[in-house]
């Protein structure tokens, strides 16, 4: 059903004006060419919509779609079979691109640059490096740290683009839409609580909407009203603002066992049993944009807004 919701152009992707206007006129200029478009580096937190806009642009520009995951790739023989099949034109996506083994990331560089596939064959003293022609193509990287991402690569990315969080508004939009493709309908008012609770992320609205949408049916009702809605976050631990228990888990920790901090990120993930990677990447990112936690110098501290919404006093 995620691949029906799923925009498959320009015109239908809700939100990013300015990004979706400069996208479509590298598209275009690049048609008008007859040459393969630069390529794309898109970088933001996750489910704002990475994958579908690599969807888009290979659909916007008529070519196929060849996608993996930079973990997948873990020799040079993973990147040349893939390579080695493009037709010209193509679409490359590598998602969590930041995670590419060095020795796969230096096999890429001419081959974004030169469209040149330099393999070694054998080992030892009779191995040998071969140089392997590759048509015209268009990689597109997906990543949620930048800053992991060495240097040289980040240079052969023609266009970087930065998907940032959704207003609530674009996101009742967006939830709309998908309700229309699912086949039920939702309440404007109800269609606004669900975007004020979906974190600034589209991902996390269709996921509302779809569990919204079970409890309509248990109740056998043929709408989503603000009612239901209230009933499915209530059940969800949902609040409000889209705080759900991990959230409001991490922010309690921090006030409850450091004194409202600041914590360092180890003992964070150690008090959650979450990976490092996950807090920085997954729940920091909404919290700091709502002012409930600053990350400073010492570690993390949770804000007076972030107490306020616990409904503690500092």
């Amino acid at each position: 059903m995620a691949a029906t919701i799923r925009p498959k152009t320009l015109a239908d992707f809700i939100g990013h004006d300015g990004l979706k206007q400069n996208l479509s006129v590298f598209i275009s200029g690049a048609k008008s060419r007859g040459e393969a478009m630069d390529h794309v580096l898109l970088y933001g937190p996750p489910g704002l919509g990475k994958t579908t806009l690599a969807h888009i642009i290979a659909n916007e520009l008529g070519t196929n779609f060849r996608t993996t995951a930079a973990p997948m790739l873990t020799k040079q023989g993973d990147l040349a079979a893939i390579l080695t099949t493009l037709e010209p034109m193509d679409v490359l996506f590598i998602d969590e691109i930041h995670r590419l083994p060095t020795a796969i990331e230096e096999v890429l560089y001419s081959a974004m640059e030169d469209f040149k596939l330099d393999i070694m064959l054998g080992e030892g003293p009779s191995a040998k490096s071969v140089r392997i022609d590759l048509p015209p193509f268009t990689l597109v990287g997906a990543t949620t740290r930048t800053g992991l991402l060495s240097n040289p690569l980040r240079d052969r990315f023609g266009i970087d683009l930065r998907l940032s969080f959704y207003s609530a508004e674009d996101l009742a939009k967006i939830i709309k839409r998908s309700a229309g493709i699912l086949g039920i309908d939702i309440e404007n008012d109800a269609a606004l609580m669900l975007a004020q609770s979906s974190r600034g992320t589209p991902r996390i609205a269709n996921r509302l909407l779809k569990r919204a949408r079970d409890f309509a049916a248990a109740t056998n009702a043929q709408i989503i009203s603000g009612n239901t809605v209230k009933t499915a976050l209530f059940q969800l631990h949902v609040d409000a603002r889209g705080l759900d228990e991990i959230d409001r888990e991490y922010m309690q920790v921090i006030v409850r066992h450091y004194a409202g901090g600041p914590v360092g990120i180890d003992n964070l993930a150690a008090a959650l049993s979450e990976p490092a990677d996950t807090i920085e990447d997954v729940i920091e990112p909404y919290l700091m944009q709502l002012g409930f936690v600053q990350r400073t110098p010492r570690g993390r501290i949770v804000t007076e807004l972030g107490y306020e919404h616990l409904g503690l006093k500092k």
